[in-house]
């Protein structure tokens, strides 16, 4: 019996979310300060990075797009997108449920806080473009543009931290120190997990995304084919 890929990648990301799990909630140590709501930077931190990790995905899928013009490139785009904003929502609900306890409120005006908000914002815009034609090229091409210009947005809200004042901490694992002059080792081995973890679950859904949108364009009609409406057009006054 063959086993497919993505089942290796799932359960490989099974395990590793196991792992993760048992590393931030029973070995790790709670934090001096904040005690255990802390527990939840194992999953509002690696959300966020592999949300990170998604867009640029979506940068390098339509930059890839806009080369080759092969719509295997928009789909992967277009997954990496999905995945992008539904992680960055959920790194905005985490990090409120982890900000009520420890900073008093579920939400402040802060500059971390807003920029992550409009990079969700810029990024559903995204999505909503996709919609905007019944030519897959030409939905794609918009699709292409908005995606590249979007990350911008992504550099923004990662040195926010550095640029502004904010009630959020420093970077902790990407600093100039290092990590281990910042973070206890079993909390760095709990987070890192978590972000393997994040990182595997996000590969496997991508791949299962991609390979569902492709099974919906070979099942759509010739005009949303592959083939650019132009040249079809081109190829039926041939015909004639």
């Amino acid at each position: 019996m063959r086993i497919r890929p993505t089942t290796v990648l799932g359960a490989t990301a099974a395990a590793a979310g196991s792992t993760a799990a048992v590393l931030g909630l029973v070995v790790a140590p709670p934090d001096v300060v904040q005690g255990q709501p802390q527990r939840l930077m194992y999953v509002h931190v690696p959300a966020a990075w592999v949300a990170y990790l998604a867009f640029a995905g979506v940068l390098a899928a339509s930059v890839a797009y806009l080369l080759r013009r092969d719509l295997r490139w928009d789909r992967h785009a277009r997954s990496a997108a999905e995945l992008g904003v539904g992680l960055t929502a959920l790194a905005i609900v985490l990090g409120s449920l982890w900000g009520r306890p420890v900073w008093g409120v579920w939400w402040t005006w802060e500059p971390r806080l807003i920029t992550t908000v409009v990079l969700l914002v810029v990024y559903v815009g995204y999505l909503g473009v996709r919609g905007l034609s019944a030519d897959p090229h030409a939905s794609a091409r918009r699709a292409a543009v908005v995606g590249i210009a979007a990350f911008v947005n992504v550099p923004i809200v990662h040195y926010s931290v550095v640029w502004w004042r904010t009630l959020h901490q420093p970077p902790t694992v990407l600093r100039p120190g290092g990590p281990a002059d910042a973070i206890e080792p079993m909390m760095l081995a709990a987070l890192l997990a978590g972000v393997l973890a994040f990182t595997l679950a996000a590969a496997w859904v991508h791949a299962r995304r991609v390979s569902a949108l492709a099974t919906a364009r070979a099942a759509a009609p010739m005009e949303l084919d592959d083939t650019p409406l132009m040249e079809l057009t081109v190829n039926a006054g041939r015909t004639r």
